[in-house]
Formats: structure tokens, C-alpha cells, sequence
């Protein structure tokens, strides 16, 4: 007797399972209202001249090619901005870019381009005008032009088609561009495949 009561009470605790994982709505999850321009993307970086012939290939001055670069919705889930974070790879960048979504374009201009900047930007709004050691405070910032999402325009290392994405980027603490006869960074690059190239 004692076999079919623990029976019926492991089938009893089973059919609590199964019904305590029923869906309790008909909701289905959404994305962001951006969510077609947000991603992960895989960028090379060359440098250009003001009329936009490239100077150095991405393999000739920098080496960045196949870094990451990350877009992606703000918390409030705006519809006129986006972030774009290169994770350290590059240039140490995060920071809002304004965007036209049915476009697929983003811009940016004088942003200081990741925390620390953001955080002196405001210690000089405040009125602080030196450092701790007597430095003048400089907010460094960057611009991006020309930023574009080609949706279906790209092809990753495969073959297969995919998104990419182009921008032209400067930033104001750059000493290299005087020093080596460039004048900005193009990125571009294809959304990330996920597999390994």
C-alpha cells in the first residue's frame, strides 16, 4: 500500500509541474523601438584625408580590424538616440549618437566620448577650471559624420548577407593625425556573424 501512495504522490507532484510552467498571458516579448540598428558589429578602422581618400588601410597604422563595436537602445528606450560603445578596442568610446531610425543614420557632434570625459565636461560646467594638480581641465570629445546602417548592404567573411555599418569619426585629443598626414577615422563593418571567422 505503501508503493501506491508514493505513486500517486510523485504523480500528483508532477502534474503541479508541468501545470506551474503553463503560460499565464498571450504576451509577446518585444524589442527595443531601435532594435534594428542595435548590435554587435565586427569593424576595421582606416584613416582618411578631409576629402575622404583613405591614407592607411586598417592592417597600415592602427591594426583594428574585426574589433568589436556595440550599438545599442538608451534606458528610456528613445527613438532619437542610441548609444555606440567600442568596448576599449579602439579609441575607448561610449557615448549617445542622435539617430533618424527610418533612415538608419546616426551623428554625434563635440560628444566627450566616454565616463571620464563626461565627468570633467561636468566639473567645468560647474566652474572647476584646473585639476588637482593645477592642470587645466580639458574635456576631450569626439564627432561622428556620415553614420550610416546599410540593412541587408553588407557580406560577412562567409559570404552571407548581413547588415553594415559606416561612420566617419574624429576626436579632439588625436595626436597621431598631424604626426602620420591624416585627418579622421572611417569605421566600418558588418554585424557579427557569431560563429567563429
Amino acid at each position: 500500500m505503501k508503493k501506491y501512495i508514493s505513486m500517486m504522490a510523485m504523480a500528483l507532484m508532477l502534474s503541479w509541474g508541468f501545470t506551474a510552467c503553463d503560460v499565464e498571458t498571450d504576451e509577446k516579448p518585444g524589442g527595443t523601438n531601435i532594435q534594428n540598428m542595435c548590435g554587435y558589429w565586427d569593424i576595421s578602422v582606416s584613416q582618411i584625408d578631409e576629402s575622404g581618400n583613405v591614407v592607411y588601410a586598417p592592417d597600415e597604422l592602427f591594426g583594428i580590424e574585426g574589433a568589436p563595436l556595440f550599438t545599442f537602445n538608451t534606458a528610456s528606450n528613445s527613438t532619437t538616440q542610441m548609444w555606440i560603445d567600442d568596448q576599449g578596442e579602439f579609441w575607448n568610446f561610449k557615448f549617445l549618437v542622435d539617430i533618424d531610425y527610418a533612415a538608419g543614420t546616426f551623428k554625434a557632434t563635440d560628444v566627450p566620448y566616454n565616463d571620464d570625459m563626461r565627468e570633467i565636461a561636468a566639473a567645468i560646467a560647474a566652474g572647476q577650471t584646473v585639476d588637482e594638480d593645477g592642470n587645466p581641465l580639458v574635456a576631450d570629445k569626439a564627432t561622428i559624420t556620415d553614420g550610416k546602417i546599410f540593412f541587408g548592404g553588407g557580406k560577412n567573411i562567409h559570404g552571407v548577407a548581413t547588415d553594415s555599418i559606416s561612420f566617419v569619426i574624429t576626436f579632439t585629443d588625436d595626436p597621431y593625425g598631424a604626426k602620420y598626414g591624416y585627418a579622421k577615422h572611417l569605421v566600418t563593418g558588418v554585424r557579427h556573424f557569431g560563429f567563429t571567422e
